[in-house]
């Protein structure tokens, strides 16, 4: 039995999105959330978020699979705005939530929608 079953470095649960145009999708996250990864054809995108990752696949051999994920961000207005010049649909303005966040949300022209937040309270 293996001891390490995850690899170094890796969350155990990941999110998987599953577009068509995964390299268009994967641009998108770098221009907007500075993501870093690249698209790599016939294999799953690595899309780090700091310490979090996202797999992006093309569509094709699996079936399109959208994702409603919640962003922690330094700037909440300067990424929403990142995202509607890249295209986004506005859902929500930046708004201060009842639990501490001030938090947007935007759907992609691939059909995933971001909710982009930042903690603004202290927790007590």
């Amino acid at each position: 039995m293996p001891t390490k079953f995850a690899p170094p470095g890796w969350p155990n649960l990941i999110p998987r999105i599953v577009v068509a145009d995964a390299e268009g999708l994967v641009g998108f996250l770098r221009d907007v959330f500075a993501a870093t990864g690249k698209y790599e054809k016939d294999r799953p995108c690595e899309v780090w978020f700091g310490g979090s990752v996202v797999l992006i696949s093309d569509a094709g051999a699996r079936a399109a699979a959208t994702a409603f994920l919640y962003v922690y961000v330094q700037d909440v207005d300067a990424t929403y705005g990142r995202a509607v010049k890249a295209g986004a649909r506005l859902l929500e303005a930046p708004a201060l939530m009842p639990y501490g966040d001030r938090r947007a949300m935007v759907q992609d022209a691939w059909g995933n929608t971001w909710q982009i937040a930042a903690h603004h309270r202290a927790d007590p």
